[in-house]
């Protein structure tokens, strides 16, 4: 593989960016892999069958015969084109995989929200599936059944003053429907025209009366929504879950690509022309040895290493042309090029 080198001035501008976009890249699949870790239920053996690279563990698609697809990244190009090529891709993949995050996160916000109105105790949840059609009188002009959610210390209460609430409550109408831990729900005949006043009296006695009227097409139309909500937040799981891994291993491949065009910006700028140079991708048990044998093998690069900088400031016309470019110069701490890959799949 041989990129195009370009100017210097080209080289430095893209040591400028290229971390930038190193770290965004970074960002981008450590999203898709928290993604892939909540769909998961953070279940470290389900994550590293979707962490995968071309369907290869990340270590091997690194370690074994790694080769840059020229195919897709022609090295034709400058570095400054495939830069904007790769950035390019990976922020198509951000941009999608945010959209159809967005869009599951509803779908499970609102099935959540619609089995929470199943849940609670019988003061808030709804009464859809609790009321039956038996509960109710049906097809009055005068009266309505209202239900009453009552403290289960206030029964005896319930049982002796609902009558006396307010008038034209229909005397031994009260019916239990159910109970829970804390309330009991009652099913009382009122007349339609007493309703705000009941109402009233029933909140004065700390009964709560609940907004709630019966229909056989409440009924379904809840239980077809309730259902609906279901295989749509399953369908859009399954459409994440498969994406996601898709992305994954199209984002981490880009951040190696990106990883070794680093690695050529640096070394022509440290070492200078003809850019030949052999990158090695190490998987190091120890990071700080395996930095220490590097240095010592690689010391005899030292001196030109150093005689680049000599170089450099000299060929720009002095101290102010090396001053253009200290920053830079003053991150080499090694006699090497080095870059790591983050292990962000753990």
């Amino acid at each position: 593989m041989r990129i195009k080198t370009g100017t210097l001035d080209l080289l430095v501008s893209l040591s400028e960016d290229l971390p930038k976009q190193d770290a965004y890249f970074t960002s981008v699949v450590a999203k898709i892999v928290d993604t892939l870790r909540n769909l998961l239920n953070n279940d470290p053996q389900k994550l590293s069958q979707h962490t995968l690279v071309d369907e290869r563990p990340v270590e091997s698609y690194i370690l074994e015969e790694w080769k840059w697809n020229e195919g897709r990244y022609n090295v034709q190009k400058s570095s400054k084109e495939i830069a904007d090529v790769l950035n390019k891709e990976v922020t198509s993949i951000d941009n999608v995989m945010k959209a159809k995050l967005n869009n599951y996160n509803i779908a499970k916000g609102q099935l959540i929200q619609m089995q929470r109105k199943r849940t609670g105790n019988l003061s808030v949840r709804s009464l859809v599936d609790v009321v039956s059609k038996e509960d109710i009188i049906e097809d009055s002009e005068y009266m309505e059944t209202v239900f009453v959610a009552v403290p289960k210390a206030l029964v005896k209460d319930w049982n002796s003053k609902y009558e006396h609430l307010s008038s034209m409550v229909v005397p031994r109408s009260s019916k239990l429907v159910t109970s829970d831990d804390e309330y009991s729900l009652f099913a009382v005949i009122i007349f339609k025209r007493v309703r705000d006043e009941f109402a009233q009296k029933c909140r004065e006695n700390k009964f709560i009366v609940r907004d709630f009227v019966y229909t056989d097409e409440l009924a379904l139309k809840h239980q077809q929504e309730l259902e609906l909500a279901g295989t749509t937040e399953r369908e859009l799981w399954t459409e994440l879950l498969r994406i996601s891994r898709t992305n994954f291993s199209e984002a981490f491949k880009l951040l190696v690509h990106l990883k070794v065009l680093r690695l050529f910006v640096e070394s022509v700028l440290r070492y200078g022309l003809p850019a030949n140079y052999i990158g090695i991708a190490i998987l190091p048990k120890a990071q700080k040895k395996i930095l220490a044998i590097l240095n010592a093998h690689f010391a005899y690069l030292a001196p030109r290493s150093n005689s680049a900088r000599v170089q450099v400031g000299a060929g720009g016309g002095g101290e102010e042309f090396l001053g253009e470019y200290q920053t830079l110069m003053e991150q080499e701490f090694l006699d090497f090029v080095v870059f790591d890959v983050p292990w962000i799949v753990n």
